[in-house]
């Protein structure tokens, strides 16, 4: 970065105090503003008749922060559609002295760097849980600010590179979209007129007993809900499960949470679980080489038909209450097409998860992008 002439932001910026003329019969915006640069939102829409206390309105290009969050990067420019939203007394707002010394865009970005929330922390005070910023405080905050000219180019550059990497993601989104389209497209194909068979033939449950030894370590598997895989829940003595009936837990699994199956708590053992261990309420399955195929197997309960039989297998009125039992699962019939159908359909299934493994890397390095810009510049 150049080095630019500094200048306080009390002389940029002045104290907006429109105070809200609240009619009881309308409904207004409030605002709220997101954490880390995130941007400045609406809450929802209150009725005019439930405000009691003070509001203030803002305006397009007012530059708006919390009080209390300001520390935490919730700093921002009201957008147009938020032009005349009402906030509390917590997001005092600012209007630009002088559009010709700085443009709103440039500070709309500068506030989303490092070093401009460095500054607002700067400008807090207070004890745990109530620091606040001080509003002469981060008035008296010095910045860096180059020419206009040159604040314009910074915009116009800053901009594109935004646009780039909103264009990176709704790509990698529409590619994952069409591969999830052309994975159900293929599973449709592959059970259509296959034949019926219970999970006892094909997968059935397996219970690979261990005796705890106290003074070992056991690593507890969990398994999370809406298809969103195993985790290691905790890693602990032998002495801590004095009392449950455990069992061994390998890669390659299909396992059944039996109090959250109903939520979707279904998932296969990664080779990272291997030998980890689950009580009673973990149900884990095997499937039968001569028939199936563990990932087509977990594909057709995360279809709207397989899961419905899942649900159905859990009865209950309250979420804690909805157990699926083993001779429920047992009982629940599954398509079963030719294995080598199901082999091929596992091998689409996996270069699919391969590409959204790239494509995670890649959605990291695009995220990082703009923030590491940003340190770059205003550093």
């Amino acid at each position: 970065m150049k080095t630019w002439p500094t200048v306080a932001l009390g002389e940029l910026l002045s104290r907006s105090d429109e105070q809200a003329i609240i009619d009881p019969a309308v409904d207004y915006h409030e605002v709220t503003i997101k954490l880390w640069g995130k941007g400045v939102v609406s809450r929802g829409k209150v009725r005019g008749s439930d405000i009691v206390s003070v509001r203030h309105v803002v305006r397009t290009n007012q530059l708006i922060l919390s009080k209390i969050d300001a520390r935490n990067g919730a700093i921002g420019l009201v957008p147009p559609e938020l032009d005349g939203a009402i906030v509390s007394n917590d997001f005092p707002s600012f209007v630009f002295r002088d559009l010709g010394g700085c443009v709103p865009a440039f500070m709309g970005w500068l506030i989303r760097s490092a070093p401009f929330v460095e500054l607002c922390k700067a400008a807090s005070e207070g004890t745990t849980n109530r620091v606040r910023i001080k509003e002469e405080r981060f008035l008296k905050q010095q910045i860096a600010l180059p020419p206009l000219s040159e604040q314009q180019a910074i915009v116009t550059h800053l901009d594109a590179l935004a646009e780039k990497t909103r264009q990176v993601e709704a790509h990698l989104d529409a590619a994952e979209r069409d591969a999830e389209h052309l994975l159900a497209i293929r599973f449709q194909d592959a059970i259509a007129d296959a034949p019926m068979r219970t999970m006892a033939e094909v997968a059935p449950l397996i219970r690979r007993e261990i005796s705890i030894d106290p003074e070992s370590n056991y690593t507890e598997l969990g398994v999370r809900s809406f298809y969103k895989g195993t985790f290691h829940r905790r890693t602990v003595l032998g002495t801590d499960f004095s009392w449950q009936n455990l069992y061994r837990v390998k890669s390659g699994d299909l396992v059944f949470s039996n109090i959250m199956a109903w939520e979707q708590g279904i998932a296969i053992a990664k080779p990272e679980d291997d030998d980890c261990i689950g009580n009673h309420r973990m149900l884990t399955c095997e499937a039968n080489a001569d028939y199936a195929v563990t990932s087509f197997l977990y594909y057709y309960f995360t279809t709207q038909e397989g899961f419905a039989k899942i649900y159905a297998a859990s009865p209950g009125t309250a979420a804690r209450n909805r157990t699926m039992t083993a001779s429920a699962l047992m009982t629940l019939e599954v398509p079963m097409p030719l294995l080598a159908v199901q082999q091929a359909f596992d091998r689409l299934h996996a270069k699919i998860a391969a590409l959204k493994v790239k494509h995670t890397a890649i959605r990291a390095a695009n995220a990082a992008l703009l923030p590491a810009t940003l340190e770059r510049v205003f550093s």
